[in-house]
C-alpha cells in the first residue's frame, strides 16, 4: 500500500481516492496527529482499567454506585451547560450511516437531530470512513445532493432548520488501522472527532448550530473525563470558544449505569444529556455477568424496555438528566415499515407504544431507525410536550433506584426458544456478511439491524451454550443451514468469510469483547492490503 508522510507524523496507509484530499489536509491530520500525542496513552490505560474491571466483577466483586464520588449525587448545586442552538428540541431523532442516501433522507424526514453515525452503523472500510467525512462536509455546504445510477434524484428539501447533525465518533476499543501514529493505529474515535471538528466545527457554528457529538460504549466517569480533556484541548488548537461542543452519551453499559452523574458531571461544560441504550445494554451486561445462571437472558425479543432492570436504567436515566437539567433520549426503535398495509399499522403501533412509554416516563424525545417511522414518533412527543421543546421541570423525584434493580435480570430470565436461537445465528451470519461487503446497517426481517444488533445475538448464542441450555451440535446444524440460505441467495458474497466470523466469536471458550476489531483487522484491512 502506499505510505505518505504527512504533518504530525501521521501516516496514511491506505491508496487515496476519490476527494480524500479535502479531507486528509496536513493541517487536519496535524490536529488528529496533536491529539493522538496528548490522549493516545490516557486512552490506553483506560481500556487496560476496563480489563481489570471486568477481571474484578467476574469474581465476584460487586457492583455499586461508587462510594467515593457521592458528594458529586449529593451536591444540589451543579447543573449542564443550557441546551445548545438546535438541541433544545430533539424530540424525535433518526440515526443512520453518514452515506449520501442516509444524509438526504435523515436531513429531510422532519426529525429533529440527524445522529450520524460512524460506529454501530458504518462498516469501518477506509472508503466508508473519508466518504463519511465527506458527506458531512457536504451537508453543511447543502451540496449533498446526487442522482442516482437508474436516475433517481436525492434532493435536500427547502426546510429552513433541517435536522440537527450529531455525528457518533467510533469507541474507544477501536482503531484506524489507515492511519499511524508514532508507529501505532489511531484511536479510532480521534480519527473521527478530529477530522469533523476540523473541516466542520467553525461551518457548523456559522450556520447557527455547533459540533455536537454522541459518545458511545462509554463505562465509567474516567472515559468521560477523557473526552471533556479532548474538547478542550481541539478547541484551544482551532480557536473555538470552551464549551462550543456539545456531546450526548449513550448509557449502554451497564457500569455507566451506575454512574450517569458523574458522566454528567465530568462533561458538564459540554453535556447535551444521556440517550438510553437498548441493544448495546444487553451485550454489556451479558459480556460483564454472562458466567452466572442468574444473569440468564431469554430471546432478545422478549426482553423489551419494560422489563423491570431496563424500566430501572431508564426511569434513573430521566430522574438523573432533569435533576442536572439535562436531556433524557429515548431508546432506538429498529422498526422498519411493511409493504403490507395491516402488517405496517402493526409496526407503527408497535412503535407507538413504545414511544408513548418513554414520552410518558418523562424523556424528552427519542430515536428512530427510518424516516417511516419518524412521525408516529414526533406525534406521540407532541402530544406530551405541547410547545414546549423538552420536559425538564420533570425531575421524577419519585424514582428511587437501587443497584439490585439495575441487576433484576433474573424476573425475565427464561430458556430460549427454537426460533429464538435460529433468529440469532441468521441475524448475526447475515450481518457479519453484509459488514464484510461494507454495510454497517442492513435491513434484516422487518428490523434495521446494527453491530449492536448484531453482537447481542451472537453473545446470546456464546451464553445459551456456556450454560448448556442449548448445544454445541444444534448451533453447528443451524449455522450450517442457515450458510446455505445465504449463499443460494448472494453466491458472490462472503458467506464463509462471515461464518468464520461467527465461529471466532461466538464458539469460542472465551467470549470475545466484541466482533469488529479482529474482524476489521483480520477481513477489511487485509483485503485493501490485497487489492492495493
Amino acid at each position: 500500500m502506499s505510505t505518505t508522510t504527512l504533518a504530525q507524523h501521521v501516516r496514511v496507509l491506505a491508496e487515496p481516492g476519490d476527494r480524500h484530499d479535502e479531507i486528509l489536509t496536513p493541517a487536519a491530520l496535524d490536529l488528529v496527529g496533536r491529539l493522538a500525542a496528548e490522549f493516545g496513552e490516557c486512552r490506553e490505560g483506560l481500556l487496560k482499567e476496563r480489563r481489570r474491571q471486568a477481571i474484578r466483577l467476574a469474581a465476584g466483586s460487586p457492583l455499586e454506585f461508587p462510594v467515593v464520588t457521592s458528594a458529586v449525587r449529593d451536591d444540589p448545586g451543579w447543573r449542564v451547560a443550557p441546551p445548545a442552538p438546535g438541541l433544545a428540541d430533539r424530540r424525535v431523532e433518526i440515526t443512520g450511516p453518514p452515506d449520501r442516501r442516509t444524509a438526504v433522507n435523515a436531513l429531510n424526514s422532519g426529525a429533529s437531530v440527524w445522529m450520524a453515525d460512524f460506529e454501530d452503523a458504518t462498516a469501518p472500510a477506509w472508503d466508508n470512513v473519508i466518504g463519511g467525512q465527506l458527506t458531512l462536509l457536504d451537508a453543511i455546504e447543502r451540496r449533498v445532493d446526487f442522482t442516482t445510477a437508474d436516475g433517481t434524484a436525492h434532493r435536500l428539501g427547502d426546510r429552513d432548520q433541517p435536522a440537527t447533525i450529531v455525528v457518533r465518533p467510533r469507541g474507544w476499543h477501536l482503531d484506524e488501522e489507515h492511519l499511524e501514529y508514532g508507529g501505532r493505529p489511531v484511536p479510532a474515535a480521534l480519527v473521527d472527532f478530529g477530522l469533523y471538528f476540523f473541516h466542520c466545527a467553525q461551518r457548523q457554528i456559522d450556520a447557527g448550530h455547533g459540533p455536537y457529538f454522541s459518545l458511545p460504549k462509554l463505562e465509567n466517569r474516567y472515559e468521560a473525563r477523557l473526552w471533556h480533556d479532548i474538547f478542550v484541548s481541539a478547541q484551544e488548537l482551532l480557536g473555538i470558544p470552551r464549551g462550543t461542543i456539545r456531546a450526548t452519551v449513550l448509557i449502554e453499559t451497564i457500569t455507566a449505569a451506575f454512574e450517569m452523574e458523574e458522566i454528567l458531571h465530568e462533561l458538564r461544560e459540554h453535556s447535551a444529556g444521556l440517550t438510553a441504550g437498548r441493544w448495546d445494554y444487553l451485550f454489556s451486561l451479558i459480556k460483564t455477568f454472562g458466567h452466572r445462571t442468574d444473569f440468564l437472558l431469554p430471546d432478545r425479543a422478549e426482553v423489551t424496555m419494560t422489563a423491570p432492570f431496563m424500566r430501572a436504567c431508564t426511569e434513573l436515566l430521566v430522574r438523573t438528566c432533569h435533576k442536572r437539567g439535562a436531556h433524557a433520549i429515548g431508546a432506538m426503535a429498529a422498526q422498519m415499515p411493511a409493504e403490507d398495509p395491516a402488517a405496517n399499522e402493526a409496526v407503527l403501533a408497535a412503535v407507538r407504544r413504545d414511544k408513548e412509554h418513554e414520552a410518558e416516563a418523562g424523556f424528552d424525545g427519542s430515536w428512530v431507525a427510518h424516516p417511516g417511522l419518524v412521525r408516529v414518533c414526533r406525534d406521540v412527543f407532541d402530544n406530551v410536550l405541547g410547545d414546549r421543546p423538552h420536559q425538564l421541570d420533570r425531575t421524577r423525584d419519585d424514582v428511587e433506584v437501587t443497584p439490585a434493580d439495575l441487576l433484576s435480570v433474573r424476573r425475565v430470565g427464561g430458556p430460549p426458544t427454537p426460533g429464538g436461537v435460529r433468529t440469532n445465528i441468521a441475524v448475526a451470519l447475515g450481518y457479519f456478511d453484509a459488514w464484510l461487503r461494507g454495510q454497517g446497517a442492513v435491513a434484516i426481517d422487518g428490523l434495521m439491524e446494527d453491530a449492536a444488533t448484531a453482537e447481542i445475538a451472537r453473545v446470546q448464542i456464546w451464553q445459551w451454550l456456556r450454560h448448556r441450555v442449548i448445544d454445541r451440535e444444534t448451533v453447528l446444524r443451524i449455522l450450517d443451514e442457515e450458510v446455505a440460505a445465504l449463499t443460494a441467495v448472494r453466491p458472490w458474497a462472503p458467506v464463509e468469510e462471515a461464518r468464520a466470523v461467527f465461529e471466532r466469536t461466538t464458539l469460542a471458550g472465551e467470549l470475545p469483547l466484541f466482533f469488529t476489531p479482529d474482524a476489521y483487522s483480520r477481513h477489511l484491512v487485509r483485503r485493501a492490503e490485497a487489492q492495493a
